[in-house]
């Protein structure tokens, strides 16, 4: 398997466009991450079927959050693979906290939705009971084990995201000296 953070590029964010590579498909609950280490999908976990994840869930390669693993994505379609990268749109970022540290969420659509004519732009685009819904999951999802270690704080549009994927990018750059 190839190391995705050596053979794809952040993509071209200032312009709203991101590389991303799904580790969770939407509706399992399997807790599936990518080991830079070993350059390999593993599996941390198998989550209560009630929390399984409301969206794919991925990363955007060659960046850092400040909890230290690549910056999550959202990704925003029908169920896709673990393993398998895509082109996205940039649409905003969840503003998340997981056991006191910041956890952002990159809000993305595929960069070519034939299926939903490239309508999906921004947040609003996916309208407030999309977003209630992304919130309860997060906010609920560590509950049967560690309740109270997540919290949602808000949500940011496109402008705010790219200065996340900005940040996480010279935090992995930086990672990367000697």
């Amino acid at each position: 398997m190839a190391d995705f953070n050596q053979v794809l590029t952040p993509g071209d964010w200032q312009n709203g466009a991101v590389n991303t590579v799904v580790e969770i498909p939407m509706g399992s609950n399997m807790k599936i991450e990518w080991d830079r280490t070993r350059a390999c999908f593993v599996l941390d976990r198998v989550e209560p079927t009630i929390f399984a994840k409301p969206v794919n869930y991925g990363f955007i390669p060659q960046t850092k959050d400040e909890d230290g693993d690549e910056l999550d994505t959202l990704v925003v379609c029908g169920p896709i693979p673990t393993g398998v990268w895509l082109e996205a749109k940039v649409i905003g970022v969840l503003d998340f906290t997981d056991d006191g540290e910041a956890d952002h969420k990159i809000v993305v659509v595929p960069a070519d939705d034939r299926n939903t004519g490239d309508s999906i732009n921004s947040l609003d685009d996916l309208g407030e009971r999309w977003k209630q819904q992304i919130e309860h999951h997060f906010s609920h999802y560590k509950d049967l084990k560690k309740p109270g270690t997540t919290v949602v704080n808000g949500w940011g549009d496109v402008e705010a995201a790219k200065k996340i994927i900005e940040e996480s990018i010279a935090r992995y750059t930086q990672s990367k000296k000697p």
